[in-house]
């Protein structure tokens, strides 16, 4: 049966050109018949009997092509219709046709073509009345007869209309599917564009501290290996240690790329906070204000002379915001390291006010090239300080960097609390 249906689907003109072989079927017994008959409804004349085969013929090809070319059916069925008219052949069979073409022309979107089937169907029962009348009928059943017939056709009418109406709510429907299909594909991709940065910057974060950390003490221990055996192998040891320090976060800065044993994906572990915890279903949180404090005894532990200090009274912050303030300030004290040249030292100030952070990292070395604050801090070898404005930016802040009066190099932040929650 579904086979049947899929047939009539594909193939409609040849499922009308069927039954407008029927219908021709049924109007030539119905000539053939009413050649060998007397009274109303017979083409008796020479004028009646020439004209109603090309009329049954033009009928049954606007029943046939009606799916095809419907404007031009109407056009053909109106014309007939005027034929029959002066040349007086009787309403047949085949004048169903009319019908038909009222309906279909109604369930297109054409709106003169409706219109005018519109009309044909109002006026045509009438027309054939007047035109024919059956004296064997009394005023009355002649009037109930044109009304009934007028109802029908208006009835094939309402139900084309009908149809193309219902059909235009399903293309708006399908429309809007297509067009919300598209926007969840696109705001997908912008998703995971904005979580592949997030994992850029917050690699780029925990490579550059640490592996620079490990490089300035690889050189001296290379510097003391042979004069201060015991210095060399503390400086063995920290590298040791900020290795494995970086392993782990690297581990568990990507554990949010798996997917979680309950289901989870990416994007909810990103979105929680936090980092996976290596070998587990839980989530570690992201470093903050409070681990400032151990990040720069790391930092001293490497050769940096760093003086650290909090004004205001502390208080919990929003997670966005410590993070940012974490990496910014883990950052700068990654370039002063590899840019501020030897003897360098570092201040770090965190200030406490109502509405807001602020940060400011400095130093008191030789100071970045030009090219590593410029054109947003892309000095062709990294993105550290373009990671920078874009973690401040997130979170509504504003970041200053720049050479410092007197030498060496600044980098000031300000992080808004309340835009933040």
């Amino acid at each position: 049966m579904n086979r049947i249906y899929d047939f009539i689907r594909r193939h409609p003109t040849w499922v009308d050109t069927c039954w407008a072989v029927l219908l021709l079927m049924i109007s030539a017994v119905w000539l053939v018949s009413s050649v060998h008959s007397e009274g109303a409804g017979t083409p008796e004349g020479p004028l009646e009997q020439t004209a109603a085969v090309p009329i049954v013929l033009s009928m049954c090809t606007v029943v046939a092509l009606r799916r095809r070319v419907p404007e031009k059916m109407l056009v053909l069925a109106t014309g007939t219709g005027v034929a029959q008219l002066v040349t007086g052949v009787e309403v047949g069979p085949s004048n169903f046709a009319m019908l038909v073409i009222v309906f279909t022309v109604a369930s297109r979107s054409i709106r003169w073509a409706s219109r005018f089937a519109l009309c044909g169907a109002l006026l045509a029962p009438t027309i054939a009345t007047l035109r024919w009348p059956d004296d064997r009928q009394t005023l009355v059943s002649s009037i109930l007869g044109d009304v009934f017939m007028t109802v029908t056709f208006l009835l094939a009418w309402v139900l084309g209309d009908s149809l193309r109406t219902r059909r235009a709510y399903y293309a708006q429907l399908e429309e809007r599917a297509t067009r919300l299909e598209k926007e969840r594909e696109a705001q997908t991709k912008i998703a995971a564009a904005a979580e592949r940065a997030r994992i850029a910057r917050e690699l780029h974060d925990v490579v550059a501290h640490n592996v620079s950390v490990m490089v300035v003490q690889a050189d001296g221990a290379a510097y003391v290996l042979d004069a201060a055996p015991d210095q060399a192998k503390q400086a063995l040891e920290t590298i040791s240690g900020t290795g494995r320090q970086a392993l782990a976060e690297m581990r568990r800065l990507l554990g949010v790329l798996r997917t979680g044993e309950g289901g989870g994906t990416a994007s909810t572990a990103a979105g929680s906070g936090g980092e996976r915890r290596e070998g587990s279903g839980e989530y570690l949180p992201q470093p903050g204000v409070e681990q400032l404090s151990e990040l720069i005894d790391q930092v001293r532990g490497a050769g940096l002379t760093v003086s650290f200090s909090i004004e205001g009274t502390p208080r919990p912050l929003p997670s966005s915001v410590e993070l940012t303030a974490y990496r910014v300030v883990q950052e700068a004290l990654t370039n002063t390291r590899k840019h501020g040249g030897p003897q360098v030292g570092a201040t770090v100030c965190l200030r406490y006010s109502a509405d807001e952070l602020s940060l400011l990292a400095e130093d008191d070395g030789r100071g970045a090239e030009r090219a590593l604050y410029e054109d947003g801090g892309n000095d062709g070898l990294g993105h550290g300080l373009i990671g920078m404005r874009e973690r401040v930016g997130m979170v509504g802040g504003s970041l200053e960097a720049g050479p410092r009066p007197g030498g060496g190099f600044r980098i000031s932040a300000v992080l808004p609390l309340k835009a933040a929650h």
